[in-house]
């Protein structure tokens, strides 16, 4: 790992992950949006728990209605599913897609470094790298490492990517999907895939002049990921107007792809501060998780 790539993921552990310390930490209930699958112990109910709960066998044998509590899954897996491609390198705010990209990264990988948990990745770029999962920090840097070094590669093929994550993931754990699903494909079946076995986050990243463009005349546009160029006039009102309806389309038609697919969605943009939204959606996901609980 060169010298500037290792400032770079120093910057990303002091600075993003510590913002989230204690926050992403501690149970795996954290980390995963909903209990996890070990059956706990059986405990007498009590006004407000899931009816779903309810452990029949042990309520015939004492006549008194009990229900078992889940435990989180212990030594985690969390596969982080990266997109570097050519089209994440966009940024007209507060830094690029890839910017946004690695941070998210590095929150979900710093938070899953305690208790032996492990961590893989799946860097989708010209060419799809498979990082195997082991613990420690030191592997951890090697994966940021590796998705920062590769960043801007290539075309996207989200399919195969998810494909290969769905075929060879067998234990139940977190995959984090990050990516500015600027891709086509036929992504949402392996996509369900996963989330029939899998927690599956899929963090979408936006930067605000996808969906509006300001009145700059006449401008030369470039697709990154193919080289395809076309002149535009941003002058025309019409035509900003029908880009943006294009692009919230677009956005809106990814959204709905995610949420059907059974994945958890987590929009972010290079405008805002994305270490605080990752705050703030994760606290929801737990408020969701209480009071669903609560009012089973």
């Amino acid at each position: 790992m060169d010298p500037a790539t290792f400032d770079r993921l120093r910057h990303l552990d002091l600075t993003v992950a510590r913002r989230v310390e204690g926050l992403l930490q501690g149970d795996h209930r954290g980390l995963l949006p909903g209990p996890g699958q070990t059956p706990g112990e059986a405990r007498p109910y009590q006004p407000g728990d899931d009816v779903r709960r309810i452990d029949w066998n042990v309520t015939a044998r004492t006549q008194r209605t009990h229900v078992r509590d889940t435990e989180a899954d212990h030594e985690l897996e969390t596969t982080l599913v990266v997109d570097v491609s050519a089209s994440m390198t966009f940024g007209t705010a507060l830094g690029t897609k890839m910017d946004v990209a690695l941070a998210v990264a590095a929150v979900y990988g710093f938070a899953s470094l305690s208790g032996g948990n492990r961590v893989s990745a799946i860097v989708l770029g010209d060419e799809i790298l498979r990082i195997p999962a082991r613990p420690g920090r030191a592997h951890l840097y090697a994966v940021l490492g590796a998705i920062s070094e590769a960043e801007g590669s290539g075309r996207l093929d989200l399919a195969a990517g998810l494909g290969g994550v769905a075929r060879t993931r067998s234990r139940r754990g977190l995959v984090v999907v990050i990516s500015d699903f600027l891709d086509e494909g036929a992504w949402e079946r392996p996509m369900r895939m996963l989330s029939h076995r899998h927690e599956v986050v899929a963090v979408v990243v936006s930067d605000p002049r996808e969906l509006s463009l300001p009145d700059v005349g006449v401008v030369l546009m470039e697709d990154p990921e193919t080289g395809r160029q076309s002149w535009v006039d941003t002058a025309s009102r019409r035509f900003r107007s029908a880009y943006g309806r294009a692009a919230l389309d677009r956005q809106r038609d990814v959204e709905r792809r995610i949420v059907h697919s059974g994945a958890h969605l987590l929009p972010l943009s290079t405008g805002r501060d994305w270490v605080r939204d990752i705050v703030t959606w994760v606290l929801g996901r737990r408020a969701g998780a209480a009071a669903g609980g609560r009012t089973a």
